[in-house]
């Protein structure tokens, strides 16, 4: 199930499904600590009326979900023709305190007047905890309810028009002991007033409101996140001092200051792609961790599949989400991220695959043996390589000494010399790692792409401190590596670049499937010139292995099977690769056919502008993570690319 909308303030991320309810509760760090983890496991909302309970997520709801404020507030709109309801939410994290704050505007659509009860369920396992050692409680003297663990502490809150507040409460427990959740509790429209329990507990508040006939009225609720009581109950106390109001307004100026960088580069875009560039930046900035890390994405829906989600920061995504914020001048960002990789710099001088927000190592399935007893690093070895790129580019935007002195011997020279040296020197092409896809361990084409250009990016560094001789070395292997890469990684008979390399008892083995990283690897970093024999042809090949003469949609590469509908099924589309070859055809001239790709993404976003991983070709539905940071990225620098292609024509 996918996020349509995600809120954060760098600190405190949440998301909400597609019933409109809080399914991702991520604090003190985006993507870390998810304290609402688990199948099934979300925040309910109820609507009591005429002796009836509804439940926001029972199949009787249309909704809508919407960020109309240019500021990642969410709006979503619930509409229950049975129930004669409709409710719509304005949705937030604060953008100063560690707060989430729901506005819900609740309408009686019938012709008489109506008692409607509306009841708040919040169930949590904090710390993301198998153990049954949470506690919540009824707080008398804050008129709240406090669930916490250790050092992570949630109270919640709220009022109705006219300042009442909630006029019942019970806390009770769920998934042990055959208890199913408190929010039963509800269903005959009263709560047991139940004020104490632990273990993997829950609780449900009621708003009691008289509406009259077409009227309405309007609850504030809120969750104040801290990492003690004290803490919390502060920002709990907070959000109805200031009132609700006025925190919306001053997070919804928070957001206008940060956008005005990206809503000034529409200015120059056609009006159908702006709403979706200035949403993709919000998504792009609610996934950065105020500590530098930039999380993939934080759907945890994935769980419900397989043994892990998203929420990890690979340096490879991060780089690729940072470039556009980079090209628009924006910097803290960048700057963070380079801390958090400096941070997480192997003594080697390579990346891991992927981190926590906390700058601990992510879970992985990569080895550290390999075929033929090969041992070698679990990474890939493009993150590395285009983290020293970004930084690079990033550098020569804002040139600054004391910037590039003191990064330059902590990230740049260790990044530089392993990449110079993790080199094969039989084909003089980087030694095998995992592939950008986390699959094949080879030598893959895209890797050998950025590892040449990161490789020259450093040279030009090296010159700027003075450090000569490394700037000749390593603009000495770069130029080895692509002699080497026009030499065995073009296929004339393929008439395609190889996916990637191996060597098997000496021989080199080609692996011809066609690739679109492959492609994309060899314009975009340089390692081929864009109108080469070499590219012209290669394009083609993928033209017509993929159907792109009809089609528009892209895999990643041929008989992709991850998140495929079956084994006959065709490869799902990636929003990322198809995106690169949009940017293939603004880099030759041909911006039309980039259009038609940047109108067909469009096409297959979410209605409040989320963009998944992927999409389904045989019914044009989203599938894996939605959102997905990268996917995002890809679309505001194909439109970066485009307007900067049209403004030197």
């Amino acid at each position: 199930m996918a996020r349509p909308v995600v809120l954060s303030n760098g600190e405190l991320h949440v998301g909400i499904n597609n019933y409109g309810l809080v399914h991702d509760f991520h604090f003190p760090y985006v993507g870390l600590e998810n304290h609402t983890l688990g199948r099934g496991l979300r925040h309910r909302i109820g609507i009591w009326v005429d002796g009836e309970i509804s439940w926001l997520d029972d199949g009787t709801w249309h909704l809508d979900f919407h960020y109309p404020h240019q500021a990642l507030i969410g709006h979503c709109i619930a509409v229950s023709n049975q129930q004669k309801i409709r409710l719509e939410f304005d949705d937030f994290v604060d953008s100063e305190k560690n707060a989430f704050v729901r506005s819900i505007h609740v309408i009686n659509n019938d012709s008489r007047d109506r008692d409607i009860r509306v009841f708040m369920h919040q169930a949590f396992v904090i710390g993301d905890s198998r153990g049954n050692t949470d506690t919540a409680q009824f707080l008398p003297d804050s008129h709240a309810i406090m669930h916490y663990r250790g050092d992570r502490v949630f109270v919640v809150s709220g009022r109705s028009s006219g300042s009442v507040k909630f006029d019942q409460y019970s806390v009770g427990l769920f998934g042990i002991e055959g208890h199913e959740g408190t929010w039963r509790d509800a269903e005959d429209g009263e709560l047991s007033m139940c004020n104490a329990e632990h273990g993997r507990v829950d609780s449900v508040l009621r708003f009691q409101l008289s509406i009259k006939q077409r009227d309405s009225a309007r609850i504030e609720y809120w969750i104040a996140a801290g990492t003690s009581l004290r803490s919390a109950l502060y920002v709990n106390n907070q959000i109805p001092e200031e009132g609700v109001a006025s925190r919306i307004e001053k997070t919804a100026d928070w957001w206008h200051r940060w956008l005005e960088p990206v809503v000034s580069e529409t200015k120059a875009m056609p009006e159908m792609y702006r709403k979706q560039f200035v949403t993709s930046a919000m998504i792009i900035k609610s996934h950065i961790d105020k500590h530098g890390a930039i999380i993939a994405s934080t759907d945890s829906s994935m769980l419900n599949y397989g043994r892990d989600a998203y929420a990890y920061c690979w340096p490879r995504d991060g780089a690729f989400v940072l470039w556009p914020l980079i090209r628009m001048g924006y910097q803290e960002e960048a700057l963070n991220f380079f801390e958090f990789c400096k941070r997480g710099l192997h003594q080697k001088g390579y990346l891991a695959h992927k981190y926590r927000s906390d700058g601990a190592l992510g879970s992985s399935w990569h080895s550290y043996i390999h075929a033929d007893g090969v041992v070698a690093p679990p990474i890939q070895e493009d993150e590395t390589a285009l983290t020293l790129f970004i930084f690079s580019e990033f550098y020569h935007m804002h040139p600054n000494d004391k910037f590039l002195g003191d990064y330059y011997d902590s990230l740049v020279r260790p990044m530089a010399h392993f990449l110079s040296t993790y080199i094969d020197p039989d084909t003089h092409l980087p030694k095998p790692t995992y592939d950008l896809w986390e699959e094949n361990f080879a030598t893959a084409t895209y890797t050998v792409a950025i590892t040449y250009a990161a490789l020259l990016a450093a040279a030009v560094l090296a010159e700027t401190v003075g450090d000569n001789s490394n700037a000749v070395s390593w603009r000495a292997t770069a130029d080895d590596i692509q002699s080497a890469a026009h030499k065995l990684l073009y296929d004339d008979a393929l008439g395609c670049f190889v996916k990637n390399i191996k060597k098997i008892d000496g021989e080199i083995i080609k692996d011809q499937t066609i690739d679109m990283a492959s492609i994309y690897g060899c314009f975009m970093f340089g390692l081929f010139d864009v109108r080469s024999d070499e590219m012209k042809r290669s394009h083609e090949t993928l033209v017509d292995t993929f159907n792109q003469a009809d089609g528009v949609g892209l895999p990643r590469y041929e008989h992709d099977w991850y998140r495929r509908e079956s084994v006959a099924a065709e490869s799902n589309y990636w929003h990322i690769t198809t995106l690169w070859l949009a940017q293939f055809y603004i880099e030759t001239g041909m911006p039309d056919k980039a259009k038609k790709i940047i109108d067909w993404v469009q096409q297959h976003t979410y209605q409040s502008g989320i963009m998944s991983e992927q999409i389904v070709p045989s019914t044009g539905y989203s599938t894996s993570v939605a959102p997905l940071a990268w996917s995002h990225a890809e679309f505001m620098t194909t439109l970066l690319d485009l307007m900067n292609g049209d403004s030197n024509d």
